[in-house]
């Protein structure tokens, strides 16, 4: 065993499009990895209170976020390493596609898979650390990743994860057990 100190070592990290609208109405959309679900109809981002996305989601108290998909992983990595501070058009430079949405006041980008529309519940602020907690008010699937029950199907969502120890992009997809069943055997 090697001890590596303190690192953000966690895998699979979620690759998240956080998508928000500024003060003119214009779309600007955000990359991040520290985020995820922390209740039935809650989502947690730790984000930098210096993003533009973070004073847009502020102001307008709402925010969309989105699975990002392998066809749009170009797109997905770029809204990672453009800034909305520096660039103000970030969002068009990616031909992809803005609607508004019709639950909060943010966009949903058409091309990614999975959207959860979200209201602004609650900020904290803890060792420099901020935090955003989003109330979930409905979530938008592609017509193309539903299955014949009406389900989403992870396969095809084809959705991606961050890898925070070689800094790569993987590819999710293969399914290798069933939840609250594959465990079972070792019960007796």
């Amino acid at each position: 065993m090697k001890n590596l100190g303190v690192k953000p070592f966690l895998f699979p990290m979620p690759v998240l499009m956080i998508a928000t609208y500024d003060e003119n109405g214009k779309v600007d959309v955000m990359n991040m990895a520290w985020g995820g679900i922390c209740g039935n109809d809650k989502v947690a981002l730790n984000i930098s209170k210096g993003h533009k996305t973070t004073k847009n989601l502020l102001a307008r108290k709402a925010f969309t976020i989105a699975v990002a998909d392998v066809d749009h992983l170009d797109e997905a990595d770029y809204f990672g390493i453009a800034s909305g501070n520096n660039d103000e058009d970030k969002f068009a430079k990616t031909n992809l596609h803005a609607l508004k949405s019709a639950n909060v006041d943010a966009p949903v980008i058409a091309e990614f898979p999975v959207t959860l529309e979200c209201t602004l519940h609650s900020t904290s602020e803890d060792d420099g650390d901020f935090r955003v907690v989003g109330k979930i008010e409905n979530v938008i699937v592609r017509d193309d990743v539903v299955d014949a029950d009406g389900n989403v199907d992870p396969t095809k969502v084809k959705a991606f994860c961050f890898d925070t120890y070689q800094k790569g992009y993987y590819a999710i997809g293969e399914k290798v057990g069933q939840a609250w069943d594959s465990g079972k055997k070792l019960m007796k």
